[in-house]
């Protein structure tokens, strides 16, 4: 028991001098901040620490600075709080308190001294402030600062400005003498309004997106604690909490702020989430916790008096005085660290680079045009100069409005559509496969992701612990769940059901794993009644339980608990000592890892409950039951018991036994080894070689075991042969050499620790890799932040994972991942089947209107500027919702990820366009300048049909850019698409609409029916043109590159290289891996008989399993050598 009214050694300054003497005594302390020391001169703060102050106590842990506010008490009364009554709401301040001083002043304020509000404008609210949200017109801002869309609002102001001029000045008359009506503006206006639509498109689903990420955060975040307010007990919402509340701490509960311990029995808090740190800490009052930390016991654990937000309670219950609360918490700290600016992605990068790339081609070839039509222009002065100067400026301006609609037709106006549009219908799709996705460029960053850094429990395994086996009594009584009467025959397995529950073995077992627990019984997620806490202990009480022992709530009652030594990481074990004859009969349970507790025993139980010597036979027969059941993945927990005659301790009254002195003889009792497993999820070995197929190295990153973490990944078929497993330490330890040595084959990563993985993501980023992290702890928070995509735990995560995260995985399941890497994936093929359909547009209307503006008489172009818009504009926003509407198919995960070097426009993609643009300007020049429709090529009839040839090429080859692989079969799943089923039929009918009834606002006229069919099957001529542009080899143009390095990104030859890169084992171009598994089947054969030991060396690290052929890294060789080895 530990409580304020505890008499212990060292006491707190109870004088104003003794408080002055300790606060001038730290002003010369340089570890602490004289800042810190000195009272606040704030006339509008009645209290006697600023949030400042108060939030150093915890960050770092200071019990020096506690002592120097004068320890729970001062702190207490500097806050005008209560340690036992805690707040009540309705008093008012009326006096300010000075930290150096014992005497109070009068305290006015001009707004109000009721003390919550005090508090409340002092200290701040436990809530943090809401991200920095950008409305929507911010957001509309930021979607136009795209690199397209700018380059096309310039070219819309420059249409704009031109087409006015054009109508007002430069009238147009038709073959008939009759007035054309000015629509030349018109194309500068709808560029502006597909611009908006873009931006609202983007801003609007982002604004949603943000909208529904804060609406389930707050719904997560609000919960009820329990306070002492008035002097009664009463739940409060966690954002009501103030600095100076009293809160209880129960087990399983998340301490809601910072605060200092006032009293309470045996809390111990799991501060790994907010700290790192594993082990529990104990929580005592503040004089005990200073008079330790003054002996600097290197070899004991320190509890201490202060409570972190964000960290769970283990056990125990006892009450806290709150000190920092919302953004002065630590908790609150690390979340606003968090809430840093994303980086671009490489689709972002490469976009922009294309749009900087076509303003500059753009330009050239307007600027050619200009020049070539001007010179042409000049030159025919010879025949004769104008005498009207407004003829000439007239002419100029039409030579300018051609080079303009050159430009404007030069920009892929629907891009940023087809990208806006792909994103947000993506993730409105993941959504329903369980994906959140927070950042939404991140879903099409995860397409081209080429590894997976994965947990294992909850991700690729349910974390659901059930006890499944285990081994008893030194007759070795087995049981296995689900075992049938033969077994029981063969070697001695029984059932659960078979284990006889009036046996004395079994009754202190049950007894056991009731009282040494910190489990409770609370409720479940969905609010059912249900055993909260660790997995592995709920797992054993259930299964206490199911073999007929007693409520573990009852049996705590009967037996008085004397001593709790928690789980930690150094011990492997946790111990409670009980009282079962007061003065009389004490016992000491004992559970943890298998090795370490057999090692401490001397002795084993008997079914019947006698004491038997632990012999050699016996530990042999043990650490093959132990050996049995990592390797078939199960967890093993070894129980263990010692009783104890009228007294098990010499230590003074209040003082601990250190568990290291009641163990240190060797003498406990073995009761049994249990099994525990935490089984696979569904199909998640599928997932695993699903991604492998699709070229994506999955890794398990755990801290179980290696034997464990082996065995498990070798379920997943994440642990292959020629794959290593290493452990956490040795992997730290490693140098950048050989850690880019190793990790190409490093595939579990055992006993590892969140710092552990942030130097797995680093070097694989460092190597070239785009890589995926899962992560649920606060400590994940900085390799969930450094990954190009980050998932958090939508059910176990904490709430600073998925702050730091790209995608919440709702459910928590590997399967998830998968379903997001297939969505990337078809976001980024998205946006290059719309990029292979704009571009063949773009080039072939700008050959088209540069070649026929400047053949033409009239300077003017084959196509109008309202043609082109309809053409460049409205139908590539069409086909820009056709073609990102493709839903994912399985087949995209039968191809290697796209590496960041490749380059946007593949050399398919551009085989495809050029193809295309040359056959459609071909087809183009036969009508208008063959001759063989019998129609002059200024006759209106000649233009409308080539028009209408030309749409409907490019209304076809909206079908043939569906697949920008060689593949045939471009009608694949079309019928899953309805959006792009309805788009080309719209197209169509508009299409008819305009050519029957546009008239003179796109000087077009009525066609006849053989017009019409020549338009359809010459633009039908797009597929079969496509299938055989498909059919010629990329090899073909090898010539073309001449830098190996620019062959290797279009072709995918094999080059060296300047900085050489390990690759994946599962990545196209590494045959690592095939190598490992023929030398391995060599060897099985007897045909290899150069290595038999090692099927991979890395220099100075390796021991490797000849008979799997896979290394197993645990810790260096004594006498590491610094020798590069090759591998075999």
């Amino acid at each position: 028991m530990s409580s304020s009214s505890d008499k212990e050694k060292l006491q707190a300054p109870s004088s104003h001098q003794e408080r002055s003497e300790s606060i001038t005594a730290a002003s010369h302390n340089t570890s602490i901040g004289i800042d810190l020391l000195t009272p606040h001169a704030d006339p509008s703060n009645p209290f006697a620490f600023t949030a400042t102050q108060l939030s150093a106590l915890v960050d770092p842990k200071n019990i020096q600075l506690l002592s120097q506010y004068g320890g729970l008490d001062g702190v207490a009364r500097g806050l005008h709080a209560n340690t036992h009554q805690g707040l009540c709401p309705d008093d008012t301040i009326s006096t300010a308190v000075a930290m150096d001083s014992d005497t109070t002043k009068p305290f006015e304020s001009s707004t109000n001294t009721n003390t919550m509000a005090c508090r409340t404008v002092v200290f701040g609210n436990n809530t943090l402030p809401e991200t920095k949200s950008k409305n929507i017109f911010q957001l509309m801002l930021l979607a136009f600062r795209d690199k397209t869309l700018v380059l096309l609002a310039i070219a819309s102001v420059v249409s704009l400005v031109v087409g006015i001029y054009e109508t007002i000045a430069v009238p147009e008359y038709d073959a008939a003498g009759n007035r054309i009506p000015g629509v030349k503006w018109v194309e500068g206006v709808a560029i502006i309004v597909a611009i908006i639509i873009v931006v609202l498109a983007g801003s609007i689903n982002d604004f949603q997106k943000d909208k529904q990420f804060r609406k389930l955060n707050a719904k997560k975040e609000d919960r009820l604690v329990k306070a002492t307010r008035n002097g009664c007990i009463e739940m409060i919402s966690i954002h009501d909490v103030q600095v100076g509340d009293v809160l209880h701490l129960e087990p399983g509960e998340v301490v809601p702020a910072d605060g200092i311990f006032i009293e309470g029995h045996n809390v111990k808090c799991d501060e790994s989430a907010a700290t790192g740190e594993s082990d529990a800490v104990r929580k005592q009052d503040w004089r005990l916790c200073a008079e330790l930390a003054a002996k600097q016991d290197p070899h004991t654990s320190i509890p201490d008096p202060f409570l972190i937000s964000g960290s769970k309670v283990l056990e125990g219950v006892g009450t806290f005085l709150v000190t920092s609360i919302g953004v002065n918490s630590y908790h609150g700290r690390t979340m606003m660290a968090l809430r840093t600016e994303d980086e671009m992605t490489p689709l972002q990068v490469k976009l922009n680079g294309l749009a900087g790339m076509i303003a500059k081609l753009g330009s050239i070839a307007a600027g050619l045009m200009l020049v070539a039509l001007l010179i042409r222009y000049f030159v025919g002065f010879r025949y004769g100069v104008p005498t009207d100067k407004t003829q000439i400026v007239g002419d100029v301006m039409s030579i300018l409005i051609l080079v303009v609609t050159v430009i404007v037709v030069a920009v892929p106006e629907g891009l940023p559509l087809a990208v806006t549009l792909a994103l947000a219908y993506a993730t409105q799709r993941m959504l329903k496969d369980n994906n959140l996705v927070r950042v939404l460029a991140s879903c099409e960053t995860m397409g081209n992701a080429t590894t997976v850094c994965s947990d294992k429990t909850g991700t690729l395994t349910q974390n659901k612990m059930t006890v499944v086996a285990g081994t008893f009594s030194s007759s070795f009584f087995r049981f296995r769940r689900g075992a049938s009467s033969s077994d029981s025959e063969s070697d001695n397995t029984h059932d659960i059901d078979q284990i006889p529950q009036d046996a004395e073995l079994v009754h202190i077992m049950n007894e056991g794993i009731a009282v040494n627990s910190t489990a409770f019984q609370g409720k479940d997620e969905s609010g059912q009644p249900a055993i909260v806490g660790n997995k592995t202990e709920t797992a054993m009480l259930n299964f206490a339980a199911e073999i007929g022992s007693n409520s573990f709530e009852n049996v705590r009652q009967q037996h008085p608990v004397e001593q709790v030594y928690p789980f930690s990481s150094e011990r492997k074990a946790m111990a409670t000592v009980i009282c079962l004859s007061p003065g009389e009969l004490y016992r000491m349970h004992v559970k943890g890892a298998s090795e370490i507790i057999v090692g401490l025993c001397s002795s084993i139980l008997t079914m019947d409950g006698k004491r038997q010597e632990l012999t050699k036979e016996d530990r042999t027969r043990i650490d093959h039951v132990i050996q049995s059941y990592a390797s078939n993945s199960l967890r093993t927990i070894a129980v263990a018991y010692r009783d104890y005659q009228h007294q098990w301790t010499t230590a003074a009254q209040g003082e601990e036994t250190p568990y290291e002195d009641l163990i240190a003889d060797h003498g406990l009792t073995l009761i049994g080894i249990i099994g525990i497993e935490d089984p696979l999820r569904p199909r998640v070995k599928e997932a695993v070689k699903t991604c492998q197929q699709a070229g994506v190295f999955v890794r398990m990153v755990t801290g179980d075991n290696v034997m464990t973490a082996k065995s498990i990944a070798r379920q997943c078929g994440i642990y292959t042969t020629g794959g290593v497993v290493m452990e956490g330490p040795t992997f730290r330890n490693l140098s950048p050499y050989e850690m880019d040595a190793v990790i190409p084959r490093l595939q579990v990563l055992a006993r590892s620790s969140p710092e552990d993985k942030r130097i797995l993501v680093e070097r694989l980023k460092v190597l070239g890799e785009t890589v995926a992290v899962t992560g649920d702890g606060t400590n994940d928070a900085p390799a969930l932040k450094l990954a190009d995509v980050g998932f958090s735990m939508g059910v176990a995560g904490t709430e600073v994972a998925k702050e730091a995260s790209s995608i919440i995985l709702m459910d928590d399941n590997f399967e998830s991942i998968v379903k997001a890497i297939m969505w990337g994936r078809c976001v980024n093929d998205a946006v290059r089947k719309f990029l292979q359909f704009q571009l063949t547009v773009n080039i072939t209307a700008v050959i088209l209107t540069f070649i026929s503006g400047v053949a033409s008489e009239s300077q003017k172009s084959v196509l109008t500027a309202v043609q082109l818009l309809w053409v460049n504009l409205i139908m590539d926003t069409l086909a820009a919702l056709a073609l990102a509407t493709d839903p994912p198919t399985e087949e995209l995960l039968q191809r290697n990820p796209t590496p960041k070097s490749a380059p946007l426009i593949s050399l398919k993609m551009w085989k495809m366009i050029i193809g295309q643009a040359i056959f459609q300007v071909v087809v183009t020049f036969v009508l208008l300048y063959g001759g063989i429709l019998d129609y002059a090529p200024e006759d209106p009839a000649l233009q409308t049909i080539v028009f209408n040839t030309f749409v409907f090429c490019q209304i076809f080859n909206e079908i043939n850019c569906r697949r920008i692989d060689s593949s045939l079969n471009i009608f694949s799943n079309i019928h899953r698409n309805q959006f792009f089923i309805f788009v080309f039929f719209l197209c169509v009918c508009l299409q008819a609409i305009i050519v029957n009834f546009g008239g003179v606002a796109f000087q077009v006229t009525p066609i006849d029916g053989p017009s019409w069919a020549l338009s359809i099957v010459v633009g039908l001529f797009a597929i079969p043109v496509g299938a055989v542009i498909r059919l010629i080899p990329d090899k073909v143009f090898g010539f073309l590159f001449f830098k190996p390095a620019t062959r290797q990104r279009y072709l995918g030859e094999n080059y060296v290289p300047a900085s050489p890169v390990n690759p994946s084992i599962y990545l196209a171009g590494n045959d690592t891996y095939d190598r490992v598994q023929d030398g391995v089947m060599e060897f099985k054969k007897g045909t290899r008989r150069e290595s038999a030991t090692a099927s991979i060396v890395i220099p100075s690290i390796v021991a490797a399993a000849p008979s799997t052929g896979a290394a197993v890294i645990t810790s260096p060789p004594p006498a590491a050598t610094k020798e590069h080895h090759s591998p075999n």
